[in-house]
């Protein structure tokens, strides 16, 4: 047999007319390349993902997107699935799941109510989110230890119960990590947190989603993901100066805006790829979610190669380069929309405030914040984050920092700095750069997610003062970084934040001011220039991953009934087959609504295991229309004004049914899965919308709640908050085909509208069955 697979081998080399193959080494490498060094039994694939590509590639007759080649390589059925960008659902295999803290709790939680043994494919859980800045690196995470125990020990127990691998708290940022260990080009991962596309970085299709569709991946199941259509961004030219990586998103999130991305994978190709550093690459993809794309894809190229090799993984590398043809995009292919940016003529952005695309150039931010009336004066500067934590995100900090410290400057503002990982932080500590930006004024935070997500304890300010801080993190809406809705946040590179914290102000531009020195003299910062990988191998730190044992069907997994902190699942009820008659209004949302409005981070992540005590958040930070106030709703049934989750549990109690009306892009921000687990909870059947991010929709749809769509988008107007509603048809619940929805105003008129929806066949089995979850049990119930 193996003379005849070495001679069609060979004569698959000559058929191809492409590359010439050295046998012996690449039939080694197909067969043993494992994903990981944690999982050496689990093996990349790239001979299925070959097959498949031809499959389809000969279906559908024409070039195909590296988006494309990735996402039908992992078809379930590549032979018969329906293929129509926009439009059909596919049924994919993803090759891994990671989650992290906040969210693996209730993703675990889900995991066990299904009763299934172990994971069917490779999974890890992160804790990242739980730490809370407030001290320096140690104190804070010796301080979230103790303070987290609980929730740690049911994460560790459960991992090691169910064959996941478990990242103890320290470890760093999820998606850190995963590019450092786990990402490849052409794997297909899925994580529970709405940055996982930072993976495609490396030249993987890494994708956001709530913890309800990592059980399904978890339990072996068929992932559905509506076929992406695919924006392509060309980029030429070639970064230089004071430009990064960060301003090509920044630039493309000012173009496309929040929602522009919306059903779509961003594809950039051309050749100013080139020029871009792999974890410059993961910048960009990262920053992908705040224009709500699916993900974000780079081609496989050399800086990819030299990362991999750098990170202990040259074998993926060589594998990588023998199936290139695969991890690129085909010549002549189509992409539903094209971009194009000239890298050599891209100038330094800063976003904000309030939201991640209202895009400026960093020459003009002074004068617009001047005029807009927005504080000029920078109180805190906070580089890291999943965004931007690389070694050369601090090698550049760093170089930018040298120079002021040179002239015998530190920062005007404070200065903080978050290392993505164990490892980054370790290698920045041995080569300099920690200690060179604590001697500008930084203080160095633990590898966790701190600040970007709410977890500061934030002494300088109080509530309700108006300030400026920037960043180089991705997200910026109102409240998150601190919870104070008066703090501008601006979004720009690590470079650019630590010039502006050395100036202290916004009206600072790094490429034509001049700074004054102690010496009385004026200089002028020059460009930093650093490496894009460290000379020296990277310095691995503390070893803080947990193996699952073989068999981890001895160990048991602790949720105290009395917990403040964790809570077991109890099913949520099936559809009773009837339609939603007169529904109370429990808020119409004016603006603005994403899931940090829906259910708010910070101090209510010591929550996130627990549904019942943090539904006590729903949708407290969203605007009433009816009075213009946050968390301030008119009870129906008393006429009284109170807190949006105290309504909803009156309306519980009572046996009311209850709707939302929300404007555009509902939903946005988070994959958090808690925004829909509790209006489900709390008594909702229904989120009526002018537009719906993808996560949050399909969050929704796996809880058993309908997320319908305004089919005239100005029928918003005609819902008023103390109106009645009544969802007709739903025993003819098809694809494709709007419901009714009659309107009963006060006054006894009615009038009836179309709601369009994207529910396929087996979600409207969720809905029936009250959740996927339970879809997949009833399903369990039947195979047995």
């Amino acid at each position: 047999k193996v003379p005849v697979l070495i001679l069609s081998f060979f004569q698959h080399a000559l058929n191809s007319g492409i590359r010439r193959y050295h046998v012996a080494p690449v039939l080694c490498q197909r067969a043993k390349v494992a994903m990981s060094h944690f999982e050496p039994n689990e093996h990349i694939n790239y001979e299925k993902l070959e097959k498949n590509i031809n499959i389809v590639r000969k279906r559908l007759d024409r070039p195909l997107t590296l988006s494309e080649k990735i996402v039908y390589g992992h078809l379930d059925d590549p032979a018969k699935q329906e293929i129509e960008r926009g439009k059909t659902y596919l049924r994919l295999r993803p090759d891994r799941v990671a989650m992290q803290d906040a969210t693996a709790q209730m993703a675990m939680l889900q995991f066990i109510s299904s009763g299934l043994p172990k994971v069917a494919v490779p999974s890890t859980i992160h804790c990242d989110h739980l730490i809370e800045a407030q001290s320096g690196g140690e104190k804070d995470l010796r301080r979230a230890k103790d303070i987290n125990q609980e929730v740690y020990n049911f994460l560790a127990t459960a991992g090691a119960k169910y064959g996941v691998g478990f990242w103890k708290p320290g470890s760093g940022i999820i998606h850190q990590i995963i590019l450092e260990n786990y990402s490849y080009p052409g794997v297909m991962l899925i994580g529970t947190d709405s940055h996982t596309p930072n993976g495609g970085g490396l030249g993987g299709i890494c994708i956001g989603v709530g913890g309800a569709d990592a059980v399904d991946v978890m339990a072996g199941i068929p992932w559905e993901l509506k076929c992406p259509k695919v924006i392509g961004v060309k980029l030429t030219g070639k970064l230089s100066g004071w430009s990064s990586p960060k301003d090509v998103i920044l630039k493309v999130a000012g173009i496309l805006t929040v929602k522009g991305g919306t059903g779509a994978i961003i594809e950039y190709h051309g050749p100013g790829v080139d020029s871009i550093s792999c974890t410059g690459m993961a910048t960009i993809c990262n920053m992908g979610a705040e224009i709500g794309a699916t993900t974000s894809v780079f081609p496989y190229n050399a800086r990819m190669k030299k990362y991999l090799g750098k990170t202990g993984r040259a074998d993926i590398a060589a594998l990588a380069d023998e199936f290139q043809q695969h991890l690129v995009p085909d010549s002549g292919c189509q992409y539903d929309q094209v971009i194009e940016i000239n890298l050599s003529e891209l100038k330094p952005h800063i976003n904000g405030p309030f939201t991640p695309d209202l895009a400026h150039p960093v020459s003009d931010i002074g004068a617009v914040a001047e005029k807009e009336g927005w504080p000029v004066d920078i109180r805190v500067g906070l580089i890291g984050s999943c965004t931007n934590s690389s070694y050369e995100d601090m090698g550049r900090s760093a170089a930018v920092a040298k120079q002021a410290l040179a002239h015998g400057l530190k920062c005007k503002s404070k200065f903080t700095i978050t290392p993505g990982s164990e490892q980054i932080r370790a290698t920045i500590e041995r080569d300099g750069y920690a200690q060179v930006l604590r001697d500008v004024g930084g203080l160095v935070l633990a590898n966790a997610c701190g600040p970007c997500i709410g977890q500061w304890d934030r002494k300088d300010i109080k509530k309700g003062e108006k300030n400026t801080i920037v960043t180089s993190y991705n997200r910026n809406f109102t409240g998150r970084n601190d919870a104070n809705p008066e703090t501008h946040a601006f979004v720009t590179s690590p470079e650019i934040v630590t010039a502006l914290s050395i100036a202290g102000t916004l009206k600072f531009n790094p490429e034509t001011d001049y700074l004054t020195g102690a010496d009385g003299k004026k200089f002028k910062l020059e460009a930093p220039d650093a490496d894009e990988l460290p000379k020296l191998e990277f310095d691995p730190g503390q070893d803080t991953y947990q193996y699952p044992p073989k068999d981890g069907s001895g160990q048991h997994v602790d949720v105290s009934p009395t917990s403040q902190r964790l809570q077991l699942l109890e099913p949520f009820d099936k559809w009773d087959g009837k339609d939603l008659e007169d529904m109370l209004i429990l808020i119409k949302v004016k603006g603005k609504c994403t899931t940090d409005h829906i259910s708010a981070a910070g101090p209510w992540l010591k929550f996130r295991g627990h549904l019942d005590n943090i539904s006590n958040n729903l949708l407290i930070g969203a605007i009433n229309i009816e009075n213009g106030k946050a968390n301030s709703v008119r009870n129906a049934l008393t006429q009284e004004f109170g807190p949006v989750p105290d309504t909803a549990r009156y309306y519980k109690k009572m046996g009311v049914k209850w709707a939302v009306i929300g404007d555009e892009n509902y939903g946005e921000g988070s994959s958090r899965e808690h925004a829909a687990l509790e209006p489900r909870h709390l008594g909702g059947r229904v989120i009526i919308t002018k537009s719906f991010a993808r996560i949050h929709e399909t969050n929704l749809k796996k809880q058993g709640l309908l997320p319908l769509t305004f089919a005239d988008p100005a029928d918003y107007n005609k819902i008023h908050p103390v109106d009645k509603l009544s969802i007709v048809g739903l025993a003819d619940f098809t694809p494709g085909k709007p419901l009714k929805c009659i309107i009963k105003h006060p006054n006894g008129s009615q009038e009836t509208i179309l709601l369009n929806h994207t529910f396929n066949e087996s979600q409207i089995e969720w809905f029936q069955a009250g959740s996927a979850l339970n879809r997949m049990k009833e399903l369990q119930q039947k195979s047995s």
